[in-house]
């Protein structure tokens, strides 16, 4: 199963958002969505997607996003996805909100754990990291990005103690689109 992480260090960590850019840009949450499940005529399978929401009013959230399992998701209102799965959010457990959609309070370094301890190959998208197309991906990949601030000092760390530095080219691209670009390869190498 191809498996991505997003960490918003800002993400609204309630469904009590309107404006997307004021919401911590759960836009950009939005757009990775759309990128790690939406092909142009049909859902990928085989897909989980961590998001990880770290502002106000709780921090953090966990939104876990499971393809095989039938997921609820339209490109038209995966916003209100999000905020439904934030308001069924229940202290102290995971929520299955719909089919492959869950909900806990989880931390960045609490999930890393759990996927190093499940046997997973922990990538991280950094620039000065090995280009992607150099390197042999693992079939228990896990790709970790940040939003447009990139992760904060504590999650960074951590990460770069647990993950494999790796980029996908020479420019600075945009979240969404680093999930598009490790999609590509990952159908070009039949994983």
């Amino acid at each position: 199963m191809r498996e991505f992480i997003y960490f918003s260090a800002r993400g609204r960590t309630s469904g009590n958002f309107h404006d997307l850019m004021k919401a911590g840009r759960m836009d950009i949450a939005i757009h990775v969505i759309i990128a790690s499940f939406f092909l142009s005529n049909k859902l990928r399978e085989n897909v989980k997607l961590h998001l990880i929401l770290n502002g106000p009013p709780d921090p953090p959230k966990h939104l876990e996003f499971v393809s095989d399992e039938e997921m609820p998701i339209s490109k038209k209102d995966v916003s209100g996805l999000i905020k439904r799965m934030l308001y069924k959010y229940k202290k102290g457990r995971k929520e299955r909100v719909f089919p492959g959609c869950y909900v806990e309070k989880k931390t960045f370094s609490q999930l890393l754990g759990e996927l190093k301890l499940e046997g997973k190959k922990i990538y991280l998208l950094d620039k000065k990291g090995k280009d992607i197309r150099e390197i042999e991906i693992s079939k228990e990949a896990v790709f970790i990005l940040g939003d447009h601030e990139g992760l904060p000092k504590r999650e960074l760390k951590e990460a770069k103690k647990n993950a494999e530095l790796v980029n996908v080219g020479p420019q600075t691209y945009f979240a969404s689109q680093v999930v598009v670009l490790i999609q590509n390869e990952l159908d070009r190498g039949n994983f």
